[in-house]
């Protein structure tokens, strides 16, 4: 068949190009440990100046909360300092994150329950850093107040139970959907309408026209070479994830296949998307022009690193039409919620289908078969 000789050309010339290979899998693997130990992780050795003209016993309780934290979470680094001036000092040419100033009447106020007061002076150019010490010291200072703890609980005391309906998740394994997608991202981007666009630059692409191949002999053909391409890459960047995060799986069979499904349809829609987006274009620096800017408006409000509910209305609006968002929605249910049936991603699944369709048909009716 005349499209099975464009699949044919099209992962031969993968196969020579092993520096392609090569960077597809890298990148988003790169991705995952840099960004999983470098950006909302776990807040560790934050340090903090302490200046302590108190010596009373509110000020002694509200030391040990704070190396109790200091000690346990280690999310702040406690470093006596005698003078204020030099601890404000050091708070603003980096030193330290915050400088925490205990006044000599603050057990005095605390036992006569005359507000008493702490300083807590922050770098608040670091806002993440900021807010998490705050809450530390927060913390701190409202157990300084309980006397004691009681051995049983009253009755008549309200309380905060917590329940986790999933498996308890770290970050690091919570960015895995969003390699996999950076990974098909990628893969759509550097095979099918790529090549084509090279292709068309070194005058290649003018054999196509004195053979009876069709526009969907071409499309097609150049799609489906690269959906076998990069969903070979997804599920080795799958692979990989897996064995680095220690992801586990109660039903690895049905699971497998559910992700399977959701990888081959982004990058079918992707690899589509992509082909009606470059396929008139002739000059592989097109190409690079527009990977950071498609990257930035698809990978980013696609929920693999910040929650959608909490995007503004008008982003939380692109993510509604953003294939991205519905596959990074789909691989959370597979991979945390331990998803084995296609209900629990129906919606997704449907999208997806309806996404992928329409933009193999507008890539077909769209593109040229001239010079």
């Amino acid at each position: 068949m005349r499209i099975t000789a464009i699949i044919d050309r099209d992962l031969k010339k993968f196969r020579r190009n092993p520096l392609v290979i090569a960077m597809s899998v890298v990148m988003p693997i790169l991705y995952l440990l840099i960004l999983g130990h470098s950006f909302q992780g776990k807040l560790t050795r934050l340090p903090v100046a302490v200046v302590r003209a108190d010596e009373g016993a509110a000020s002694r309780r509200l030391m040990e909360n704070l190396r109790a934290v200091a000690a346990g979470p280690r999310t702040v680094d406690l470093l006596p300092v005698v003078d204020a001036e030099a601890a404000l000092a050091g708070v603003r040419n980096g030193t330290y994150k915050a400088a925490l100033l205990i006044p000599a009447d603050f057990s005095r106020r605390l036992n006569r329950r005359n507000r008493p007061e702490i300083g807590l002076f922050l770098d608040n150019t670091d806002a993440i850093s900021a807010a998490g010490i705050e809450a530390v010291v927060n913390g701190a200072l409202r157990a300084v107040g309980e006397e004691y703890v009681a051995v049983r609980e009253k009755k008549d005391a309200n309380y905060l139970r917590e329940v986790n309906l999933f498996r308890q998740i770290d970050y690091f394994q919570s960015l895995v959907p969003g390699v996999i997608i950076m990974a098909v991202f990628l893969g759509s981007l550097t095979t099918g309408a790529f090549n084509l666009v090279m292709d068309r630059f070194l005058g290649v692409d003018e054999s196509y026209m004195l053979t009876p191949v069709t526009k969907a002999d071409i499309v097609g053909g150049l799609i489906l070479s690269g959906l076998m391409i990069t969903t070979c890459i997804a599920l080795l960047i799958f692979s990989l994830s897996v064995l680095i995060t220690g992801i586990t799986f109660q039903h690895f069979g049905r699971q497998f296949l559910l992700l399977l499904a959701v990888i081959v349809l982004t990058t079918l829609g992707l690899l589509s998307l992509m082909f009606l987006i470059l396929g008139r274009f002739s000059h592989p620096r097109i190409v690079g022009l527009l990977s950071g800017f498609l990257n930035v408006i698809l990978f980013f409000p696609s929920g693999a690193i910040y929650p959608v509910a909490s995007f503004p209305d008008w982003l939380r609006a692109f993510a509604r039409v953003n294939p991205e968002a519905y596959a990074v929605h789909a691989l959370k249910a597979i991979l945390f919620k331990d998803a084995a049936g296609p209900t629990a991603i129906g919606g997704d699944l449907s999208f997806l289908t309806l996404f992928a369709g329409g933009m193999l048909l507008l890539a077909v009716l769209t593109f040229r078969r001239k010079i």
